[in-house]
């Protein structure tokens, strides 16, 4: 894997940087992308390359800016001169009371959660069928089971879930494409516990899950390569 690059977005914080650590933990080299995260995403482009050095870079971008995305192609391949790995992680996520919601708060949702994958993979399509590489959408359990008043985010994530069906069978065979779908790995920071004890009772496996649940998946996926058009719910069996 040391040959091999990662891109994933929104990878400054959170669930992005879990992945973005094991990747490179892996072997891989990665592209940390960030929009206004800026010194978490130094932060951790400078610890990974005190393990290894010149093996993660930072990118910035604006993803609802899809004008910039030939920029960013640069970028990406300026660093090694080769993308093995897309994952779409960059994610918007607020309430959309349906009484309330303006348009501006529409694009801002599906711009990012779903309008950004699309064109990236449209961007990076050339390359990654030179790799023969995989793309990994991060989408939601709530893309199959809508989320109260936030009806514009599930249907952005029900759309990605359905775009990597689609684009798994429009990019096959050279490119595979899949996508997880996370349950309760980190909450958000302004849920209540009375909700956090809600959506736990409800789940299976009786407890949250951790981002290694999640980077967990993206290795397996990245190294099964007869797998695609799959979406894997990592959620301690709550659909269910």
């Amino acid at each position: 894997m040391t040959t091999k690059t990662a891109l994933i977005t929104g990878a400054a914080r959170r669930i992005g940087a879990g992945i973005a650590r094991d990747l490179h933990d892996y072997g891989m080299n990665v592209i940390i992308h960030y929009h206004t995260s800026d010194s978490d995403a130094q932060a951790l482009c400078s610890e990974l390359n005190e393990v290894r050095p010149d093996s993660a870079i930072t990118v910035k971008k604006d993803l609802r800016d899809v004008d910039g995305y030939s920029e960013l192609a640069r970028s990406v391949m300026s660093f090694k001169g080769n993308l093995d790995v897309l994952i779409n992680n960059a994610s918007m996520f607020y309430p959309t009371p349906v009484t309330r919601t303006t348009p501006d708060q529409w694009m801002d949702i599906v711009g990012t959660n779903m309008k950004a994958p699309y064109f990236l993979i449209q961007t990076l399509q050339p390359y990654l069928n030179k790799s023969r590489g995989c793309v990994i959408n991060i989408t939601d359990i709530y893309g199959d089971v809508p989320l109260s008043e936030h009806s514009v985010y599930s249907a952005s994530k029900a759309g990605l879930i359905m775009l990597t069906r689609s684009l798994a069978h429009e990019l096959a065979p050279d490119i595979r494409v899949n996508a997880i779908s996370p349950g309760a790995i980190l909450w958000p920071d302004d849920i209540e516990v009375d909700h956090q004890t809600k959506v736990l009772n409800n789940t299976l496996a009786g407890r949250a899950g951790s981002t290694q649940d999640i980077t967990t998946t993206v290795r397996f996926l990245i190294e099964s390569d007869f797998i695609t058009a799959q979406v894997i719910n990592v959620d301690g069996g709550r659909l269910v």
